[in-house]
């Protein structure tokens, strides 16, 4: 395949979205749209990636700032025709073919893009549009045929009731080679819309004596474009229904496909086990023989085999292998659970590195801290490590054994085989294998002794 750019027009206002975010940001299944088709085109490698923006460029710009994309701006909305025009401030001498997309159309694949070049440069084209049948022609562009020849594209307000009735449409995807600059100099607004048509190129390039042609699929759903936020619910549909069969093959279970969220680049392992309410987002890597019940959400973490998670929030974190998450468990980011942990109901882990085999069963907060081997932490317990100003690091030598409703005010260290009572306070290092007490001596007294005196202002005697 010979050497190309790819032009994305990305300039309008997308009314139908009834939002004040432009139609090109809004997300589905955790990306925009644009990064949807930038992604797509990405991967075979293009030249350079020019974005055409407009409205509320400054958003849209900065919400893809780092990638390797140039800018160009229209600064009034006169039509795909002179959206286009405006690349030509980067590309107006560049010698390769032009790749134009839509940056609204999220569910172009890489391989549809592939194919298209190939057969632009294979036939040698000036112009190569990718058309789509469908039972749905409604608001599409309709293709003009004679025989195999394309003649032209006719948008919808402006075709005749023959006209709309043809089923193939023009995906608002085109190859184009070097030609095009001259052709869109001479594309005029004589429409219903007084719009520059780029479609208006096919005629142009024609009479220039060049040749058009047509890339047609038969599956409509890649060049859906999405112009409300039903088009936008109706594309996350086909992209979960897309997801949840590609693991269902893969032998992972999911016991009611319709009540999961699953994003499309989450990979799960064979024998995992996915219940109704699960919401697995961006960024995720779940094991082998997992089994994921209730309203769990997991996001941006790594989760290793034969795990099991209950009803619970986990945001950013590795989890070993045979860990217990749950119920009510939320791991927060930068956490690290090694092997056959278990973290109970009610129990936060932010922060944190928790060694192989330690329990954390019940009403813990355990942040900024590191916890060693075989640890029992009772019901409670809580590192204090924020003092205001800064967090401070707790750590807890293994074999050692934490009472319910200890406090450890960091920075502090606990060694080995350590046992903390009950109830204490622990504000000072503990040695390996010493008995810590950080609580007020008990006392117990004759409620009937006249002379002992209840202060009412402490409660103290």
């Amino acid at each position: 395949m010979k050497n190309f750019s790819a032009v994305i027009l990305a300039a309008g206002a997308g009314t139908r979205m009834k939002s004040s975010l432009p139609k090109v940001l809004h997300e589905l299944s955790g990306k925009s749209l644009i990064k949807w088709v930038i992604d797509a085109v990405s991967r075979l490698n293009p030249d350079s990636i020019v974005l055409v923006i407009g409205h509320k460029s400054n958003i849209v710009e900065e919400s893809l700032k780092g990638l390797n994309v140039s800018f160009v701006y229209q600064k009034e909305q006169l039509g795909s025709a002179h959206a286009f025009m405006q690349a030509g401030s980067v590309l107006g001498k560049y010698n390769g073919d032009i790749l134009v997309l839509s940056g609204d159309v999220p569910l172009i694949k890489t391989q549809t893009l592939r194919s298209l070049l190939q057969s632009h440069q294979k036939s040698a084209n000036s112009i190569t549009v990718l058309a789509a049948k469908t039972p749905r022609p409604f608001g599409y562009g309709r293709i003009i045929r004679n025989g195999e020849v394309l003649e032209k594209i006719v948008e919808e307000k402006d075709a005749s009731p023959a006209q709309r009735q043809i089923n193939e449409i023009n995906s608002g995807i085109y190859c184009f080679d070097k030609n095009v600059w001259a052709a869109l100099s001479q594309v005029k607004p004589n429409n219903a819309k007084k719009e520059y048509y780029i479609t208006d190129t096919v005629a142009v390039l024609k009479a220039m004596g060049r040749q058009a042609g047509l890339f047609t699929i038969d599956n409509d759903i890649e060049i859906k474009g999405i112009n409300s936020r039903k088009e936008l619910s109706e594309a996350q549909k086909i992209v979960q229904t897309l997801k949840i069969d590609e693991l269902l093959a893969a032998g992972i279970t999911i016991i009611n496909p319709s009540a999961v969220y699953i994003s499309p680049d989450a990979k799960i392992g064979a024998d995992t086990i996915i219940y109704p309410g699960a919401f697995i987002a961006q960024n995720v890597k779940i094991g082998k023989n997992c089994r994921i019940e209730g309203s769990s959400y997991i996001s941006n973490s790594k989760i290793g085999n034969n795990v099991e998670i209950k009803y619970s929030y986990i945001e950013g974190a590795v989890v070993g292998n045979s860990t217990q998450i749950g119920p009510f468990s939320h791991i927060r980011p930068d956490s690290v659970l090694k092997e056959n942990v278990k973290v109970g109901n009610f129990s936060e882990i932010k922060k944190s590195v928790i060694a192989k085999s330690v329990k954390i069963n019940h009403l813990s907060y355990i942040g900024d801290a590191q916890i060693g081997e075989d640890v029992n932490v009772g019901a409670g317990t809580i590192t204090c490590n924020y003092d205001g100003q800064k967090k401070h690091k707790t750590v807890i030598g293994s074999k050692s054994f934490i009472g319910s409703n200890v406090n450890f005010v960091a920075p502090v260290k606990i060694g080995k085989s350590a046992l903390i009572a009950a109830g204490s306070t622990i504000t000072r290092d503990v040695p390996s294998g010493g008995l810590a007490f950080g609580r007020a001596r008990q006392r117990n007294v004759d409620r009937k002794d006249k002379k002992v005196v209840i202060n009412n202002k402490d409660g103290g005697l």
